[in-house]
């Protein structure tokens, strides 16, 4: 994608300043994109001529060498005829780069849109949540906290999120001064009423 600064925000500007051979493949691209989906608005962001319904849903990028359309929910959108050849490791913005016209297959193309359309006026999905392991309770800390009430007393007010830093930090010493230093430290800390990120100001 290029993110320079637009050369113009007039669409037809666009078009007519696009490099070299590349001002008639987004020519005819334009027009097949308002033949078959005539309700998408056009803008210029990031020097791309946009297509836009609830959101962007596509865009032209001219190059010197090569004209790529984008599709900013693509990894959404079914591609059978495989026409993505680029960004395909991407979840969300996915591109077709094309050097010529003819290596465009215009019926694919046009079901890509139309696809394309459709999750538009979908709501995007948010990412699943990852789900961590609980972290096991290092004995270390365990018998520490028995021994310090006012300490205990603090961690067990924690959120989990927070207990988990404390539990990560000691559980991953390796070495036991490192893990004894660590020990001394947290223990200060919870009974300042420290969380993990603030131990240092205990």
């Amino acid at each position: 994608m290029d993110c320079r600064a637009s050369r113009t925000q007039d669409p037809d500007e666009w078009i007519a300043t696009c490099p070299g051979f590349t001002r008639e493949i987004c020519e005819e691209l334009r027009d097949l994109i308002f033949r078959w989906e005539p309700d998408l608005k056009e803008s210029i962001n990031s020097n791309m001529l946009c297509f836009s319904g609830q959101k962007r849903v596509c865009a032209l990028g001219a190059f010197n060498d090569h004209v790529e359309i984008t599709f900013y929910r693509g990894g959404e959108v079914a591609d059978p005829s495989g026409l993505f050849n680029h960004g395909l490791e991407n979840v969300g913005i996915r591109g077709i780069k094309l050097k010529e016209l003819s290596e465009l297959r215009r019926p694919a193309f046009k079901a890509m849109l139309h696809a394309a359309v459709a999750v538009d006026r979908t709501p995007s999905a948010p990412p699943p949540k990852v789900k961590r392991e609980p972290w096991p309770m290092p004995p270390q800390l365990e018998a520490a906290l028995k021994k310090h009430k006012k300490a205990a007393a603090f961690f067990e007010s924690l959120k989990p999120t927070y207990q988990r830093e404390y539990m990560v930090w000691i559980g991953t010493a390796k070495r036991q001064e490192t893990l004894d230093k660590r020990l001394e430290e947290t223990l200060s800390a919870l009974a300042g009423g420290k969380k993990w990120a603030q131990r240092k100001d205990a």
